[in-house]
């Protein structure tokens, strides 16, 4: 197994349980392959249809499930073989799909919190700099967690002229910051609309 022999060969680089999360196989399973005094690489009858699997689960961005990579190697290649065959060769050999993560509503417009008013009102283009401005909140997933992303906005080129990171969604903490880089960075005409969407 392809997994099995990349944590074989790189276990001065690498931890066991980081190689095996990284292909999606058990620590036991990879030790029990060892046990068995791993086999070589020739003696594998599988090499061939493991290699087609994974130009499949590649192909279609690791999307395709056992059932649609089996479908497939049927109808695109003509090999018929088992579902649990076809599970313990994709689970063998790193090849797990990856399933969509689920959207998360981040935004409750339905709230009974005052409401700035829309002093733009769709009117989106600027006659010159720092005239008006627009800012917004993003969330961005890091494998430390959320982090908070505020960006401002000038309309008149469309040009980031602000912008705040934060480990938190308190707006004194990346909003005050944004505006402050904003200012800095462009000079504000006295007409200056600013549009905050939060």
């Amino acid at each position: 197994m392809i997994a099995y022999r990349f944590i074989q060969d790189n276990l001065g680089r690498y931890t066991v349980r980081e190689m095996a999360g990284l292909f999606g196989v058990s620590r036991s399973a990879y030790y029990k392959w060892l046990k068995a005094g791993c086999p070589s690489r020739d003696t594998n009858p599988d090499t061939e249809l493991v290699g087609l699997i994974r130009e499949i689960v590649l192909k279609h961005h690791r999307r395709y499930g056992i059932l649609r990579v089996r479908k497939e190697l049927w109808v695109k290649h003509g090999i018929s073989v088992s579902r649990k065959k076809v599970a313990g060769l994709m689970r063998g050999n790193g090849l797990n799909a990856r399933g969509r993560r689920k959207f998360i509503p981040t935004t409750d417009s339905k709230h009974s919190l005052p409401v700035c008013e829309n002093i733009l009102n769709r009117g989106f283009y600027a006659e010159g700099p720092g005239r008006k401005w627009v800012s917004d909140i993003t969330y961005l997933r890091t494998l430390s967690g959320w982090i908070y992303l505020t960006a401002v906005i000038d309309l008149f080129d469309r040009k980031v002229i602000g912008w705040a990171l934060s480990d938190n969604l308190n707006t004194a903490a990346t909003t005050i910051p944004a505006f402050e880089m904003a200012v800095k960075n462009r000079t504000t005409q006295k007409d200056l609309e600013v549009m905050y969407k939060v």
